[in-house]
């Protein structure tokens, strides 16, 4: 966050640009897995998941079938069943509210539409 949106920066010029994050963590035990059948199962949905909504969109099945196959000699499956998941916000919450309100205005104000879409979650008040 560039502190130019801090209302401190008027008040005392004592402020520097920051990160705001979110950030989820999951743990679980990892396997890694190599078998062209189980790779070529996951590739090809993972595959049919991004390219299913293109008007023509590419399937695995497109590609000559030893060129897949070469393909999938180079990738290592991983697959992590999931224990516990761990969140973290940091959206300027150290923050005084004056500063939390410039934060939301200035990203308000962004071309960006994914700025626009953090300024919501700025808390506005304590």
């Amino acid at each position: 966050m560039t502190p130019s949106w801090y209302a401190t920066k008027q008040e005392t010029e004592k402020v520097v640009p920051t990160w705001n994050y979110i950030a989820v963590h999951a743990y679980g035990p990892v396997e890694f897995f190599q078998e062209p059948e189980r790779l070529l199962e996951v590739v090809t949905r993972l595959t049919s998941k991004h390219e299913g909504a293109r008007a023509e969109p590419w399937a695995v099945s497109d590609a000559p079938a030893d060129f897949i196959a070469a393909q999938l000699r180079g990738i290592v499956g991983v697959r992590i069943p999931v224990a516990r998941f761990e969140g973290k916000r940091k959206m300027s919450q150290n923050r005084p509210e004056a500063d939390r309100i410039g934060v939301a205005q200035g990203l308000a104000a962004s071309d960006n539409a994914g700025d626009r879409e953090v300024a919501g979650l700025i808390p506005l008040s304590d």
